[in-house]
């Protein structure tokens, strides 16, 4: 019995950290979708019709965690977006883009 409600739990926790993270997969999808398309380039990431794909269906596969693998990859594509390719737009666009 007890063994049973710890999976139950741990299965929760599990799919509230998908959604979490499809919720954050969303909100970059916004974010990706009002910053400059030169932005991407200057950058030099993929451009910004991939991001807004790759992010919703990131987003999408999160929610719907049937494959784990795909689930996981996703969440993986949304932290390459949020740690990684987000701070340097954010560069780019404020200005802050400095010689390194």
């Amino acid at each position: 019995m007890m063994y049973t409600q710890i999976l139950w739990s741990l299965a929760m926790v599990e799919a509230l950290v998908f959604v979490a993270v499809g919720v954050a997969g969303l909100a970059g999808a916004i974010i990706a979708a009002r910053t400059r398309e030169d932005a991407f380039t200057a950058g030099d990431r993929q451009p910004k019709k991939v991001w807004l794909a790759l992010l919703v269906g990131s987003a999408l596969v999160c929610f719907v965690p049937r494959i784990m693998i795909l689930s996981v990859v996703g969440c993986v594509i949304i932290g390459v977006y949020w740690f990684d390719v987000r701070p340097q737009l954010k560069d780019i666009t404020e200005g802050n883009a400095g010689w390194y």
